[in-house]
């Protein structure tokens, strides 16, 4: 105990640093896991929360019989996996390749005014996003239709045909979060020791060979942390991107509708709370699962780079 008490005096600046964020963990994420039992509850309210927590009927695992004996079940499966699977390859092959362009210019003016307009996006909101990529797409006076109708060609009704939607998705996605993965990998690059650099220059290796041999290897750390993470959200889709973005447009419901799309609409429509917390819940576990076994196998090949 003598020695518990000694080390927590030792560190009270770091305790004290740390405090705030921790009782932010603690009230908006721990706190709020109580409530998971909801999804083994046919949730009715009847009164305040905790009375009607306590008063609703324990129904086991009914709730998450919605996702999967529902007829959409392998499309929004589908659609939430590969998107994540595109999304995570790209979110770190483009900011990898864009931080290291950017820290290979000699006008540091320069890269920061490119730096600040990729991380913009990032703070708009998909209302915003999904009205400015419509100035583009409107089948009516929509920029793009307007372009091909000079040229001669028939205008496309973008919001109602499907097979335009996946490469769309996929680039407004990256357009928006590009910006933020990119500062990432810059902070890591600018902590890398300067003097590799300059020895790999006496040795006469060139920008090619220092980026290959030094700035890449260096960032594998990160790398592997921010894919582990990643990896945990593959059975969860940007609400935003997938509802607000197409306009919630039903001809697009085979290519947009993943998971959580899902489940807001019948959450719309049959008010069951109780299966949207069984989804939430079924994505939090397998979201765990994914993070501890990809964990164990990075663990295996690498284990300096694991994430614990």
């Amino acid at each position: 105990m003598r020695r518990f008490f000694r080390r927590l005096k030792t560190n009270k600046e770091l305790l004290l640093l740390a405090m705030p964020g921790a009782i932010w963990f603690i009230v908006f994420s721990y706190i709020p896991m109580a409530g998971a039992v909801i999804a083994f509850k046919r949730f009715k309210i009847s009164g305040g929360f905790i009375e009607s927590l306590i008063k609703s009927k324990w129904v086991g695992f009914d709730n998450f019989k919605f996702l999967f004996k529902s007829s959409d079940a392998w499309i929004i499966t589908r659609n939430t996996v590969l998107y994540n699977l595109v999304f995570i390859f790209l979110g770190i092959i483009l900011p990898i390749c864009i931080a290291i362009a950017l820290n290979e210019l000699t006008r540091k003016r320069l890269a920061k005014f490119y730096q600040s307009s990729m991380f913009l996006p990032y703070f708009l909101s998909w209302v915003v996003v999904s009205y400015c990529l419509f100035t583009f797409l409107s089948p009516e006076q929509g920029y793009i239709n307007g372009l091909m109708k000079q040229f001669g060609k028939d205008g496309v009704s973008w919001y109602s045909q499907a097979k335009y939607w996946p490469l769309i998705l996929i680039l407004v996605s990256q357009w928006k979060g590009i910006g933020y993965n990119t500062v990432v990998y810059m902070a890591s690059i600018c902590s890398i020791d300067k003097t590799y650099y300059e020895a790999a220059m006496i040795d006469g290796a060139s920008k090619a060979q220092q980026i290959r041999y030094i700035t890449i290897p260096l960032l594998k750390p990160v790398i592997t942390i921010l894919f582990i993470l990643a990896i945990g959200k593959v059975f969860n889709a940007d609400f935003g991107l997938f509802y607000q973005v197409p306009m919630n447009s039903g001809a697009l419901y085979p290519v947009t509708n993943v998971i959580d799309t899902y489940v807001y609409r019948a959450l719309m429509n049959m008010g069951d709370i109780g299966m949207s917390s069984a989804a939430a819940l079924y994505q939090s576990f397998v979201g765990l699962i994914l993070i501890v076994v990809t964990n164990k196998i990075v663990k295996k090949i690498d284990s300096e780079n694991a994430l614990f």
